[in-house]
Parts: C-alpha cells; structure tokens; sequence
C-alpha cells in the first residue's frame, strides 16, 4: 500500500465517478474502472434481499458484460480503509495482479493505491 499524492487525470477521473455514484444512489461505496481501451463503467453497492454485490465486483461484472477484455485501473470511494480481497480478487481476473486500485475515502481523497494481485 502505498500514499497517493497526486493523480493523472485519468485516474481523478474514475475516482470522481465513483464517489458520484456513490453520492447519487445513497449507497456505501461507489466504485469505477477504466478498461484497454479507455471506456469507463461505474456502480454502486448492490444490496438486495437475494443478492448483494459490492460496488467494484458490479463495476467489473459491467465492464465483462460490456465487452472489456482487461482493465487499466479501478477506483473504490468507500468508508473502509482498504478494497475487500473479493474485490480485489475480480480486478485481478479481468485486468491482471499489476492493475492499480485507488482507494478513496468518501470526500475523494485518495488514501492509498494497491496492486489487484
């Protein structure tokens, strides 16, 4: 885990979109990732009765059912420290253990950045 001082656009990017899906739906976290070819896909905490999904595994089922072959980089906007290693673990699948996961708190200051794998 490593701070994060500053940002490429990019990232500030996916990580201003996460925190807004997390903000617009009232949900605990919000997440986004940017996939090969640049194409963003955003999504927020999935709780219903029958089926609960967090908000960067429905960012990464996203990108899959649109079509993404691997991933450049997520984004988690969350009140908890760090990314769940389920999460971690569906980053993985599609972009690779070197993909970068921003970790943000919920004003969008990004607290640390780790590696999916």
């Amino acid at each position: 885990m490593t701070e994060t001082p500053a940002l490429d656009p990019e990232d500030r990017k996916i990580v201003t979109l996460a925190r807004s899906a997390r903000a617009r739906n009232g949900v605990p976290e919000g997440a986004a990732v940017r996939d090969e070819t640049g194409r963003t896909y955003v999504a927020g905490t999935v709780a219903l009765d029958s089926f609960k999904l967090s908000a960067l595994r429905t960012a990464v089922a996203m990108a899959v059912a649109s079509g993404a072959k691997s991933l450049e980089a997520a984004a988690v906007v969350t009140d908890s420290g760090s990314a769940s290693e389920e999460d971690l673990a569906a980053v993985r699948d599609l972009g690779g253990p070197g993909t970068p996961v921003l970790v943000a708190g919920p004003d969008g200051t990004v607290r640390a950045t780790v590696n999916a794998g």
